[in-house]
């Protein structure tokens, strides 16, 4: 049996397959970890859901940003982007099951099982924003997955949007508190040095002219979490490996490639792939 890390799909069914069958992946011994963005701007969205789901209790995947929109659009309450390839899942006959699948899973993924490599590993989308421990992270993604698993599902899809707050408080209203969580864990790529998300910069951190702003996992001071982070959502980063951080977005849908790390023996797998998106 094997544990295998695998950045942001985007509809690149095609190329997580074939990246799958490069390490022989078992579907009923294997275990595959993803780092969300199932979906978007690739050419088959539909089949990477179909399978993810197929997959049952070998399969784990966080929500990304992606996935949050799709539910939104699904809902009416927002317009799919126009880059967006994920109307097959809205016109598709299992598109409700699919969906409540979809909704049911977590913002943040904890692997406790010990080995040489690291203590175990934390995955979500984006990253955990450096004013939580692990203890606060957990917390904070359980209120909003147990709204999303709820029958007030569609209140939070449609009140989510919004670049505010950018410093988190516990006496922030409600709202507010689902707003930031959301942000950090599925949109966060930079912050400000105390700490503040920045939701507009998406350049590589060596391109940056603006020396106020920082990677949300070099911000300090920040709270310690002694396992390794795991995350995707910042294909810029090139992706990045070291005994804290694992970066796993590689630009799949961007003609990059399509990243997968076997957490067993920190063996890195990575498919170049072709342009998808548009």
């Amino acid at each position: 049996m094997a544990t295998y890390l695998v950045g942001d799909i985007q509809g690149c069914f095609d190329d997580l397959r074939a990246l799958l069958d490069t390490v022989s992946f078992n579907e009923k011994h294997d275990h595959l970890y993803l780092a969300g963005d199932l979906v978007a701007r690739g050419p088959d969205s539909l089949s990477v859901l179909r399978f993810v789901k197929s997959l049952g209790d070998h399969a784990h995947t966080v929500l990304g940003n992606h996935d949050l929109h799709l539910l939104a659009v699904a809902e009416g309450f927002k317009k799919p982007k126009a880059k967006d390839k994920t109307q097959p899942i809205l016109d598709a006959s299992d598109r409700d099951e699919l969906l409540h699948w979809l909704r049911q899973q977590p913002l943040l993924l904890h692997y406790d099982k010990r080995n040489e490599i690291a203590p175990g590993f934390v995955m979500t989308h984006a990253g955990i924003p450096p004013c939580w421990d692990l203890q606060n992270a957990k917390h904070h993604a359980k209120r909003i997955e147990k709204i999303l698993r709820g029958d007030d599902y569609r209140w939070l899809l449609q009140n989510m949007y919004a670049n505010e707050p950018t410093h988190w408080s516990n006496e922030l209203e409600e709202l507010e508190q689902y707003r930031y969580t959301i942000n950090a864990f599925t949109r966060m790529r930079f912050c400000l040095k105390d700490g503040a998300l920045d939701m507009a910069c998406k350049l590589p951190p060596g391109q940056m002219t603006h020396g106020e702003l920082v990677p949300w996992f070099e911000v300090t001071p920040r709270q310690n979490i002694e396992e390794t982070l795991v995350f995707g959502h910042w294909a810029a980063l090139g992706g990045v490996v070291n005994r804290h951080l694992m970066g796993l977005d590689t630009g799949c849908v961007w003609g990059g490639a399509l990243t997968m790390i076997r957490w067993e023996d920190g063996q890195r797998y990575s498919l170049p792939c072709p342009i998808h998106a548009d």
